[in-house]
């Protein structure tokens, strides 16, 4: 199963410990899926992570850590399609990789984007909830 994970999935399964996103984390880190990203992702986890907010709530070892297992564990695709559909453009790339992944699932806590969404081609749009009853 070929999954993405929304960044605020990512940096909530940080931030929270035994979380749902934290989980889902622990499952793909398990090899119980393949998670699919990009250097776009990894670029805005570096960015986000340096906010004030989240300096606060994830040490900078924890952000360098994810940011290497997902260049090390997780599938880059090559090339992304160009895509404008989302009710985010910032989050227009995760439905690229998506779409360039041929991926099952794109995971999101996003209720008012992607998750609005559904789908997206074969991609099931999901919450981390959903997912984890999934898997």
């Amino acid at each position: 199963m070929r999954v993405v994970l929304d960044t605020n999935v990512l940096l909530s399964a940080l931030i929270i410990r035994d979380s749902v996103p934290d989980r889902i984390l622990q499952a793909w880190l398990e090899g119980r899926f393949e998670l699919i990203s990009h250097d776009l992702q990894l670029e805005e986890l570096s960015r986000v992570s340096r906010h004030e907010k989240i300096r606060k709530l994830v040490k900078a070892f924890e952000i360098g850590q994810i940011i290497n297992q997902l260049r090390a564990l997780a599938a880059f695709p090559d090339r992304l399609p160009a895509i404008d559909r989302s009710p985010d453009p910032m989050d227009n790339y995760l439905l690229a990789i998506a779409e360039a992944a041929a991926a099952d699932y794109l995971v999101s806590g996003d209720k008012n984007g992607l998750l609005a969404l559904g789908k997206h081609g074969k991609t099931a749009i999901v919450s981390p909830r959903s997912f984890l009853e999934i898997l």
